[in-house]
């Protein structure tokens, strides 16, 4: 059962081990040699290890996501391993979420580095972006240009073996706290709109780039706009062919929307955990009808919130490779709204002190990495609002849904084959 191997080195006591699994090929490994890999690393560096050492021995085990390339991260078996890995380390002990130091790095850069990046890229970045080493933003959005993204005006001229860039940037969370970026801009003007596009991994640190913080209904500025001015970006650092840009950003935006959509976390956790200790908590406050009818709307939310976290873990197991596809906009949809609706029971639940914040409501700016784990309930319902509008608006999903999904007809585009240059702005 591979009971042998160990993280580091593949060795005991020195001497190296054969492992049965490599003997046989990763394609037969099962859930308990995942398991079995898992607790080595864990038995290696300590269930107490630092994020960056515990993430680092995982990712040399091939553990980060199992799917993924041997060497890359992973052991190029079927994903639904991935439930193992993560299972085994929970029960030792230890919290752990894939995604949970650098949630727009490892759900949205990762697998956009790992399908067109060169080797150098791999090299350089991979690692330390599932490390939490290197933080991640992405930089789509403009003050005109959101739902459309394809329409978007920063431009990008090349000059030799460097790209220049001007322009804007929106809504880009962690942008202040951010080593690298990845960057949408309009390469060809003279084209269709979605054909005029190139995608480029940006330095934060490059001279000419200013980021402004933009202050939220919470009161932090986990948000900001990014200004470019004559910013210099390398040739070496274009992901996948000039005029590209729109398929490189699908993958992007396909990753995002399972990143966001869905959860693994044991039953009963995240969100709706809190809905259930407030309602344990404030129940026997509650006179018996509204308490009967909050007691029905508590499991109701409950049982939603399996249903979707039983449907995240299916799609990982059907999942033929790190790149979903459209149906990834389900789980995006459905969370958000679920997400909204468990933040709405908790304020009716905390009836008139609902209308209070409670103290620590001030402007803030964050030099972490986003975590919102220290919100109170308010700040909770406050920022749950964007849920519907952060990573594609909910009438993007449908329209994805119903168009790439169902089959059904797309929208009318007037702006259809016409040079981006040419269209009404």
């Amino acid at each position: 059962m591979c009971r042998q191997f160990t993280a580091s080195s593949g060795r005991v006591d020195g001497d190296r081990v054969a492992d049965p699994c490599y003997e046989m090929g990763m394609s037969s490994l099962t859930e308990a040699d995942i398991e079995a890999r898992t607790q080595a690393v864990i038995d290696d560096v300590g269930i107490d290890a630092r994020d960056v050492d515990f993430r680092s021995a995982l990712w040399d085990a091939g553990l980060a996501f199992v799917q993924y390339p041997e060497g890359k991260g992973g052991l190029g078996v079927a994903p639904a391993l991935q439930v193992a890995v993560e299972r085994t380390i929970r029960d030792a002990g230890r919290s752990f979420h894939p995604l949970g130091v650098n949630v727009i790095g490892i759900g949205m850069g990762l697998p956009t580095v790992l399908t067109y990046g060169s080797d150098e890229h791999h090299e350089k970045h991979l690692k330390r972006i599932f490390t939490g080493e290197d933080i991640w933003c992405q930089m789509f959005s403009e003050p005109t240009h959101g739902s459309d993204v394809a329409g978007l005006m920063s431009r990008a001229v090349r000059d030799g073996d460097e790209w220049v860039v001007n322009g804007q940037k929106v809504w880009t969370s962690g942008a202040h706290v951010s080593r690298y970026g990845m960057l949408l801009v309009r390469t060809d003007p003279d084209v269709p709109k979605h054909r005029g596009l190139s995608y480029f991994i940006l330095d934060m640190q490059s001279p000419g780039v200013e980021i402004r913080p933009l202050y939220q209904i919470t009161g932090d500025a986990e948000f900001n706009e990014v200004f470019f001015t004559d910013v210099r970006i390398p040739h070496a650092n274009l992901l996948g062919d000039v005029g590209d840009g729109w398929r490189v950003a699908t993958t992007t935006l396909m990753n995002e929307r399972v990143a966001l959509g869905g959860s693994t976390l044991p039953r009963g956790a995240g969100n709706i955990a809190q809905l259930v200790d407030l309602w344990e908590k404030r129940r026997d406050s509650l006179a018996p009808a509204a308490a009967a009818l909050m007691r029905d709307r508590v499991t109701q939310l409950w049982a939603e919130a399996e249903v979707g976290r039983l449907t995240t873990m299916r799609a990982r197991a059907a999942a033929a490779s790190g790149n979903p596809g459209p149906e990834g906009s389900t789980g995006k949809l459905a969370s958000a709204e679920l997400n909204q609706r468990i933040w709405n029971a908790c304020m009716d639940l905390m009836g008139a002190d609902a209308t209070m914040h409670e103290p620590g409501y001030s402007l803030e700016r964050h030099e972490g990495s986003g975590s919102r784990a220290d919100y109170t309930l308010s700040k909770q319902f406050l920022r749950a609002q964007a849920n519907t509008i952060e990573g594609g608006t909910s009438d993007i999903m449908r329209n994805i849904l119903g168009e790439r999904v169902l089959g059904l007809p797309g929208d009318v585009r007037v702006d259809k084959g016409i040079p981006w240059r040419d269209i009404p702005t």
